[in-house]
């Protein structure tokens, strides 16, 4: 079984920043993919960030520039630096991975407040 852990979500002030980690456990798991979405109060979840097994990344374009998905190790985690963040940022980020047969997994998520 796949599980994947989440941390480094808390309070900041407008224009702080942020570093979201994820680590996936599980024998023999691998993925394809790894990414990080998140969901505001009565928004749909939407993506965020996401690094595919060859390094290239996809961003929102709402957080491109400000926002950098790097992969920790090679297929098992990921973290999130989050600069430069807006009152709009203001989710609860969620850990996503797929495996390279389809299968997506996802973390418990991590709340990130942004406010004075």
């Amino acid at each position: 079984q796949v599980q994947l852990v989440e941390s480094g979500g808390g309070l900041v002030q407008p224009g702080g920043s942020l570093r979201l980690s994820c680590a996936a456990s599980g024998s023999g798991f691998s993925a394809y993919a790894m990414g990080w979405y998140r969901q505001a109060p009565g928004k749909e979840r939407e993506l965020v960030a996401q690094v595919i097994s060859d390094g290239r990344t996809n961003y929102a374009d709402p957080v491109k520039g400000r926002f950098t998905i790097s992969r920790v190790s090679a297929a098992t985690a990921v973290s999130l630096q989050m600069n430069s963040l807006k009152p709009e940022d203001t989710a609860v980020y969620y850990c996503n991975a797929v495996s390279w047969n389809g299968m997506s997994y996802w973390g418990k998520g991590t709340l990130v407040t942004v406010s004075s």
